[in-house]
């Protein structure tokens, strides 16, 4: 048994022509310039041996393309895989720039609150001093009053007192020398 090439024609440039001829044998005609008288006749044998040269290369093909569909497969399941890890990346920045925001609007308001609290308690405090200062003047007027300030310098006290009494008011002032430790 002979077997027949895969390809009858030389790229194309030939052209065939199958006729059925004596005892289950096939004619092909070549209709090209250099071999225009040429016949081939093939017999069983040989159209069994084209039929299973055929099959196999259709299992080759089909084998190839498997193996494509598998690699195709996995560069697909590695695509969904880095996919999915990027719509969750994409998912955290977005909750987390989300939580900043939230953060941002709530220290925000918590600042304004603050001022504005601090600046009623600083209004507050200031009648609260005022209050102070014009009920201790009246008090040091119906009253004694000490007020007094001391100084320390190197190895001396210097202390300045101030006693009011109603309408009277005593000053003393005194320099106090410290024992140095030797």
């Amino acid at each position: 048994m002979r077997a027949l090439p895969l390809k009858l024609t030389d790229e194309g440039s030939k052209l065939m022509q199958v006729s059925q001829g004596p005892a289950n044998t096939f004619i092909f005609k070549c209709s090209d310039d250099d071999t225009a008288d040429e016949k081939v006749i093939i017999s069983i044998e040989d159209t069994a041996a084209v039929f299973i040269q055929g099959w196999w290369r259709g299992t080759l093909v089909r084998r190839t393309l498997l193996h494509a569909s598998l690699r195709a497969w996995t560069i697909q399941l590695w695509w969904r895989q880095i996919r999915v890890k990027l719509m969750e990346n994409r998912r955290r920045n977005a909750l987390d720039f989300y939580a900043r925001k939230e953060w941002a609007v709530v220290t925000l308001q918590a600042w304004v609150r603050m001022w504005r609290i601090r600046t009623r308690y600083c209004r507050l405090l200031n009648a609260v001093r005022i209050i102070q200062v014009y009920w201790r003047w009246h008090s040091c007027h119906t009253r004694g009053f000490i007020q007094g300030d001391y100084d320390l310098k190197e190895n001396q006290l210097n202390i300045q007192l101030e006693i009011s009494l109603g309408s009277q008011t005593c000053k003393v002032q005194q320099h106090i020398p410290l024992p140095l430790k030797e």
